[in-house]
C-alpha cells in the first residue's frame, strides 16, 4: 500500500549505497596515494615491502623496504628495522638504519638510533638522535687519475706526464743551489 516493502532484488545496474567495485582496485598502481597502516595494537615480525605509504602505530621489527614511497612512524610507533624509503618521517621510536632517496623527518616527538643517508635532514628542536647523517650518499669515490701536465720551462712547453715535472723541478733545483739556509 505505501510501498515501503519492496522487493529485495534489485535490478543489477543499481548499486546500493555501500556498495563499491573492489575489483579495479585490488592491484592499486604504485602512485594510486593508498596509505597502508599498522596500528597501535598490531606487532609484526618480518620483512616489509609493497607499493604504498606506510603509516606505523605499532610495533615492527625486521626490515622495511618501500623503494618510491613514504614511510611515517607515528608516536606510539616502535620499530627496530632498517627503512628504506623515498621519505621518512618519525616522530615515534627507530633503532636502525635509515635511508631516504629524498629526505628523512625526524620530529621533535621522535627518537633515532642508528644512521641515516639522505639529501635532505630536518631535524627538530627536541629530537633525539644518535648516529651518523650522510647527506651526500653519491657513487663511492673513484681514485683520482693523473692528467698530463704541461709545462713550460724557458719558453719551450714540456708537454709529458707528472714524471717530467719532477724532473724539470729537480732541474731548478740543481740551479738553486748556491743558496743554502744557514749556511
Amino acid at each position: 500500500m505505501f510501498e515501503k516493502h519492496r522487493s529485495s532484488k534489485q535490478d543489477p545496474g543499481h548499486k546500493q549505497a555501500g556498495q563499491d567495485n573492489f575489483t579495479a582496485s585490488a592491484n592499486p598502481s604504485p602512485d594510486s596515494g593508498r596509505v597502508a597502516v599498522i596500528g597501535p595494537g598490531i606487532q609484526i615480525k618480518g620483512d616489509i615491502t609493497g607499493n604504498e605509504d606506510l603509516i606505523i602505530e605499532g610495533k615492527v621489527t625486521g626490515k622495511i623496504k618501500l623503494d618510491s614511497h613514504v614511510v611515517d612512524i607515528g608516536k606510539n610507533g616502535q620499530v627496530n628495522a632498517d627503512i628504506t624509503a623515498q621519505v621518512i618521517k618519525i616522530a615515534g621510536k627507530v633503532r636502525g638504519d635509515l635511508n631516504g632517496t629524498e629526505k628523512v623527518v625526524i620530529s621533535s616527538s621522535g627518537n633515532v638510533h642508528g644512521n641515516i643517508v639522505a639529501p635532505r635532514m630536518t631535524l627538530e628542536d627536541g629530537a633525539i638522535f644518535k648516529g651518523s647523517i650522510d647527506m651526500d650518499p653519491g657513487e663511492p669515490a673513484k681514485p683520482a687519475v693523473a692528467k698530463p701536465v704541461v709545462r713550460e720551462v724557458a719558453g719551450n712547453a714540456v708537454g709529458k706526464t707528472a714524471d717530467t715535472a719532477k724532473v724539470v723541478a729537480g732541474k731548478k733545483a740543481k740551479e738553486n743551489a748556491g743558496y743554502t739556509l744557514g749556511g
